[in-house]
């Protein structure tokens, strides 16, 4: 069973550069699996989800950005009359979105696009940026609860690519800005509305990071606000995981004994840098010496990382949250490459 049965909105944060983008696209995609729809949002008007996904840029509405059809995300998946997933995604734009919801509440029509032309829209949005939370976070909300016709939920989850680490809680936590905003009134009973769903069993708020020490300690301070603000915590993903490339005894040795007459005599032995004929001679050639030290350095950097990462690895366990660890892509991330996230997610029981 996946870790996250019965969560239709997952909120997706990290510290800027962690890859949270490159996660809540993943996400979307796992989640998709088995003929199931989900809906992936972006509220900070990067069109960051377009560039990911390799297509223009997304108008102000729902577009559908991938398929993940039986066995897409490994033969586990490939089940016998298994139905073909759908991913859309929406960025939203934050002027179309009032002007939407001026005409849902205010019957406004055309007065309210009179209104952008007098800059009024960033102006209530500046003043206001309670208000600009509530348009964005309804919006995903409002897609969470929407039936079809048949009264089934339109989508299955939503996945909001949302703010970096540091503004999440806020963000969320709209009651906090809306309260000095206003009281009463559509604006008021929209807040309440919203912050229903937030704080409910439907929905998770996942972190993203690396484990390099400032990510990790945005992801423990992002937690522990999470908690005073009474949101759900979800699960931590892990990005850019390197694969191992010396054992535990390399690792420890690194720093240890000089190493250099032993490198260079196995690298003669197998014939680097030797030239035909020298391989039985038990000296090191200078053109093979050559190599020994920058070899070295690379082993002594790499177990320093190893080192550093498990200390950071550690930190993280100790959150005691779903932990998910997704590997680093050498060729960067395309569509073949969120496939291939979305692939360990599944496996990991993310979704």
């Amino acid at each position: 069973m996946p870790d996250w049965e019965g969560v239709r909105l997952h909120v997706v944060s990290g510290k800027g550069g962690t890859g949270k983008t490159t996660v809540a696209a993943a996400l979307a995609m796992a989640l998709a699996a088995e003929g199931k729809r989900t809906l992936l949002i972006e509220v900070e008007e990067r069109q960051g989800i377009a560039e990911l996904f390799g297509i223009s840029a997304l108008p102000y509405e729902e577009r559908k950005v991938a398929s993940v059809g039986p066995g897409a995300l490994g033969r586990s998946m490939s089940k016998q009359g298994a139905r073909e997933g759908e991913v859309f995604a929406l960025a939203i734009d934050i002027e179309q979105a009032l002007l939407e919801y001026l005409e849902m509440f205010y019957k406004l029509g055309r007065a309210g696009k009179a209104l952008r032309k007098v800059g009024f829209i960033d102006f209530a949005t500046t003043i206001a940026p309670g208000l600009r939370d509530v348009l964005l976070t309804g919006k995903a909300c409002e897609a969470v609860r929407r039936k079809g016709p048949d009264g089934r939920r339109v989508y299955d989850a939503v996945v909001m690519d949302a703010p970096p680490t540091g503004r999440v809680s806020r963000f969320l936590n709209i009651n906090t800005e809306v309260a000095g905003l206003a009281r009463f009134g559509p604006i008021f009973t929209q807040s309440q509305a919203v912050m229903r769903v937030i704080q409910s069993p439907e929905t998770a708020v996942h972190l993203v990071t690396l484990l390099e020490e400032m990510p990790v300690q945005e992801t423990v301070d992002g937690v522990a606000e999470l908690r005073a603000a009474g949101l759900p915590v979800g699960g931590v993903f892990v990005t850019m995981v390197r694969p191992p490339m010396l054992d535990e005894a390399a690792v420890l040795a690194a720093d240890g004994d000089d190493h250099r007459e032993e490198l260079g005599l196995l690298l003669a032995e197998a014939g680097v840098g030797a030239r035909p004929g020298s391989r039985a001679r038990k000296t090191v050639p200078a053109a093979t010496r050559k190599l020994v030290e920058p070899l070295l350095e690379q082993g002594r950097e790499h177990a320093a990382r190893v080192l550093l990462e498990r200390e950071q690895r550690t930190d993280v366990l100790a959150l005691d949250l779903p932990t998910y660890e997704l590997p680093l892509l050498s060729g960067g991330v395309d569509l073949s490459g969120l496939y291939r996230l979305a692939a360990v997610l599944k496996e990991e029981g993310a979704a």
